[in-house]
């Protein structure tokens, strides 16, 4: 079942797409019907740069249980880290 909430955050790092590495300014997070993912819903990320136009967009569909394993990972890194390195 879709949610039709959409979260919305500024960013700021970096992303690989088609043409190489730009600078991603902005994300967004949302649970709905996969484009190309083999699931009837994913959890999808975007990374964007808006000002550099449509084609600065990396774009990710995860499974509910791979998205989740996903968030316990970051977790763990980040209160891993020393801290002062953020």
């Amino acid at each position: 079942m879709c949610t039709y909430l959409t979260e919305k955050i500024a960013i700021s790092g970096s992303a690989k797409g088609g043409s190489g590495w730009f600078r991603v300014t902005d994300g967004s997070v949302y649970f709905d019907h996969p484009v190309h993912a083999p699931y009837g819903h994913t959890l999808n990320i975007d990374f964007l740069a808006p000002a550099q136009g449509p084609s600065a967009r990396v774009a990710v569909e995860l499974s509910a249980e791979s998205a989740r394993a996903l968030m316990k990972a970051i977790g763990a890194v980040l209160d891993s880290a020393p801290p002062g390195l953020e």
